[in-house]
């Protein structure tokens, strides 16, 4: 039998660091958007307007799992409504369960919702890697605890499996594409002296946590510089909405010996960069860019093939581009991944219900729209 305790307070999880820290080393498909430190650091930015709800599981005493959610208000066509969800915010692609059974933590999380007071109007599980390592848990858990649930797509994204060798990768890429590479580096070596920068720190526990600020500006400024630069979406490593909150988990990642940043110079200029997060074999793309000058020249390009190439060599799984620009990234990606939601809409919620019919129209509109349909 699972014991279920709720955490409000961020403080409050400080106790568990060690605890949550092998737990994550335990869970399937982890990243450092699992860990502690990094929620810390989303909180100490974005905690304001959303309630904390993180669930600790435990089993004779002894820490389980932990399923942290929290409750935040959204904006819809049907007004606003309280959603209760996951602390991912659309940094990574997937998100779930933290521990070596993500169906028992689940399962224990979703049975101690049930029986709380409901401060929220819809539950939505976002960011399940239904296809991968999620492994129909979440939809089993849902069904076990009662509680109805449409499945739909939230986004994608273009994931490279790295199994094999670089070379073998390299060869089922299309002929234009490796021709186009090729054509890429020879222009940009007769520009002057290309440097390749890789890091990859080991953290703290190592005493290798440095954060390498000189790198890190490096591709803030490169970001300043990119198209990206000019975008009003406040997205990308330089604009000041965000600029403050990924210095911080900047600085989180490497403590942790979770950043892996790439740098193309030429003759010591910053050109184009790649700056990820990688945890246990896996890369997720964060933000990647090149000088608007560079465009021309494939700074970009070369950039990406390269740090997918040092990812090969140095053991990792899977490497994450990350959503949006899919048109660009299926070059470099060996499949295109589907990230799902899981909604349950409570019946004696008159907006969620709302909100259900309102995407049930949608799905509609778009089967007719469609000649293939898309469950």
């Amino acid at each position: 039998m699972s014991d279920v305790r709720e955490v409000n307070r961020i403080e409050q999880l400080a106790d568990y660091r060690a605890c949550w820290r092998s737990l994550v080393d335990q869970t399937e498909g982890a990243s450092l958007f699992h860990c502690l430190d990094w929620l810390e650091v989303y909180w100490r930015h974005f905690g304001d307007g959303q309630r904390l709800r993180v669930l600790l599981v435990s089993s004779e005493d002894r820490l389980t799992g932990v399923l942290p959610l929290v409750v935040r208000r959204e904006r819809t066509r049907v007004g606003p409504v309280r959603i209760l969800t996951y602390p991912l915010h659309d940094w990574g692609s997937f998100y779930g369960p933290i521990g070596p059974d993500p169906a028992s933590t689940l399962t224990a999380g979703l049975d101690y919702l049930r029986s709380t007071r409901r401060d929220w109007d819809a539950l939505e599980l976002r960011w399940v890697d239904a296809e991968g390592c999620d492994g129909g848990v979440t939809e089993q858990a849902l069904r076990a605890a009662g509680l109805s649930s449409y499945k739909t797509i939230w986004d994608r994204t273009a994931v490279v499996e790295l199994a094999g060798t670089w070379e073998s990768y390299l060869a089922s890429r299309s002929g234009k594409w490796r021709a186009n590479l090729r054509r890429v580096e020879r222009r940009l070596r007769d520009l002057g002296k290309l440097t390749l920068v890789h890091y990859r720190p080991l953290g703290e526990n190592h005493a290798d946590g440095s954060p390498r600020w000189d790198l890190y500006d490096a591709c803030e400024q490169l970001a300043g510089r990119s198209w990206q630069g000019a975008s009003r979406t406040g997205t990308t490593l330089s604009h000041e909405s965000i600029r403050p909150f990924l210095r911080d988990a900047h600085e989180a990642a490497a403590r942790a010996g979770a950043v892996d940043l790439h740098l193309l110079l030429l003759d010591g200029r910053p050109l184009s960069f790649a700056y990820n997060y990688h945890c246990q074999g896996r890369v997720d793309g964060l933000r990647a860019g090149y000088d608007a000058s560079a465009a021309r020249d494939g700074a970009g390009t070369l950039l990406l093939s390269r740090a997918i190439e040092e990812s090969f060599r140095r053991g990792d799984r899977v490497y994450d581009l990350g959503v949006g620009s899919l048109a660009c990234k299926r070059y470099l990606a060996t499949r295109i991944t589907p990230i799902y939601r899981y909604s349950h809409f409570p019946r004696n919620a008159l907006r969620a219900q709302l909100l259900r019919l309102k995407r049930s129209w949608q799905a509609n509109r778009l089967d007719e729209m469609s000649p293939t349909r898309i469950s």
